[in-house]
């Protein structure tokens, strides 16, 4: 490993601590104690990684943060700050800080936080390019191109990441590029869904277990932060975590360790948190289903999905890539009725509800391009079982005389359409019902009753 970091410290034996550490890696230091002598050097030496205090006797190391982020766009900037201060840690990540180590230091995490600094000086982009980002989250739209901009920078840094959105966005989209664009692209990248998981396993899926320490733990297993180290942790349906475990989490977070079930030791892991969910934390927060801490601690920086029906001109372009995906690279064309139909659609199931549209007009068009009628796009009496609750849909604007009656009666059609959405809702949670009544928006009573009046096992 090769390199040169600026130090900066007003305590010398922080310095020379430092400077050990990083000479015994290989590495370059030139030390400054002030933020004056800081920026004497970084205009007259290049450098690869700046570490620095966040007390200094002219300034402090925000002001480092932001004159690199502002003159030295690209130059990864890590601070030391004091034990426990994580809101100044917080507060260095939102001004663009590429991460943080806490006094007294620790000497394995300040190794592991330079060894991921330098890969991101030295190779910036991940495992896609930036075209090819581009290829795989699709849309023309100024939203959306706001949208790869901010992935492009969030994917340098290795601060929380909240991911938020209505359901069928790409949320885990975003957090995959966000991943292989950045330096963990060649390590794990670990997704879990929080409202899928029983409550009473959570623990163990989380952290691991020992062997015996619980009924059926018959051999030692690693859990979702283990198998993550070194890579990313993407809580999806980060919302649906129960009280006690949202305490854990943050433990975990915090301290950078976890203690798998049984153990009276603590590992150390390096991992990135991005997190997502359809919910509003901001009001699960203030109704005190969230804790406020924890919230803080994921939602360092937001990044906002929009809604299908707030980018209407994407639409041709993602049905055209979803009908040439889904028909192995022969696609019927859309007519023009049929697109102007989508683009007054409102959408409630966003880019996952559109898949779904076109895949159900391959199976049944029986002509050389997909007109309206191919569409089957939901009447307003069957959007309810579609309707994300914080963002109510509209009326459909096909007129039902503008679909084909000859195809099933509206209560076959209706029963289809419920057993569709069920039956991919409960894929989606593993089988697990209340999870999967929560994603339908309905109550678990009213899932139960129809599972038996459609005969779904």
């Amino acid at each position: 490993m090769t390199g040169q970091v600026l130090i900066i410290d007003d305590e010398a034996d922080i310095r020379a601590l430092l400077e050990l550490t990083l000479g015994r890696m290989n590495l370059e230091t030139r030390s400054a104690c002030n933020v004056a002598q800081a920026f004497e050097l970084l205009r007259t030496y290049p450098f690869d990684l700046c570490l620095t205090d966040m007390r200094l006797p002219d300034g402090d190391g925000l002001d480092i943060v932001r004159h690199i982020e502002d003159k030295y766009h690209g130059l990864p900037v890590a601070v030391i700050t004091a034990h426990g201060s994580m809101e100044t840690a917080i507060a260095a990540l939102k001004a663009g800080a590429f991460d943080f180590v806490s006094k007294p230091l620790n000497l394995n995490d300040l190794r592991a936080l330079v060894r991921s600094a330098l890969n991101v000086s030295c190779a910036p982009q991940g495992t896609v390019s930036s075209t090819q980002a581009t290829a795989r989250l699709l849309g023309s739209s100024e939203a959306m191109q706001g949208v790869r901009v901010l992935i492009e920078r969030l994917a340098r840094g290795q601060a929380p990441v909240y991911i938020s959105g209505e359901s069928g966005t790409g949320k885990e989209l975003a957090a995959r590029l966000i991943h292989d664009l950045g330096p963990r692209a060649s390590q794990p990248f670990v997704p879990v869904n929080c409202g899928a998981i029983p409550e009473q396993l959570m623990e163990s899926e989380f952290f691991g277990h020992r062997k015996g320490s619980f009924t059926g733990a018959f051999a030692d297993k690693d859990g979702l932060f283990k198998s993550a180290d070194g890579g990313t942790l993407f809580l999806d349906e980060v919302g649906d975590l129960p009280v006690p475990m949202q305490v854990k989490l943050l433990r975990a977070i915090q301290e950078k360790a976890v203690r798998p079930v049984g153990s009276q030791q603590e590992i150390r892991v390096d991992v990135r948190i991005l997190s997502a969910t359809h919910k509003n934390l901001h009001e699960l927060v203030r109704a005190g289903a969230f804790r406020q801490d924890l919230y803080y601690r994921l939602n360092v920086i937001e990044l906002t999905i929009p809604p299908l029906r707030e980018r209407p001109e994407d639409i041709p372009t993602l049905a055209a890539h979803l009908a040439g995906r889904l028909s192995q690279g022969k696609p019927l064309p859309l007519t023009a009725a049929a697109i102007a139909a989508l683009k007054q659609y409102t959408f409630p199931g966003n880019v996952r509800e559109l898949e779904n549209i076109m895949e159900r007009a391959l199976t049944l068009c029986e002509g050389s391009e997909i007109d309206v009628g191919d569409l089957h796009l939901p009447t307003h009496s069957e959007r309810h079982l579609h309707t994300d609750p914080v963002h109510p849909a509209a009326p459909s604007p096909v007129p039902a005389d503008e679909r084909d009656p000859a195809r099933q009666s509206l209560e076959e059609h209706l029963a289809e359409v419920e057993r569709a959405a069920i039956e991919k809702a409960l894929r989606d949670s593993h089988n697990n019902k209340t999870a999967a009544a929560r994603e339908l928006g309905i109550t678990f009573r009213a899932l139960r009753y129809k599972l038996e009046k459609l005969g779904i096992e």
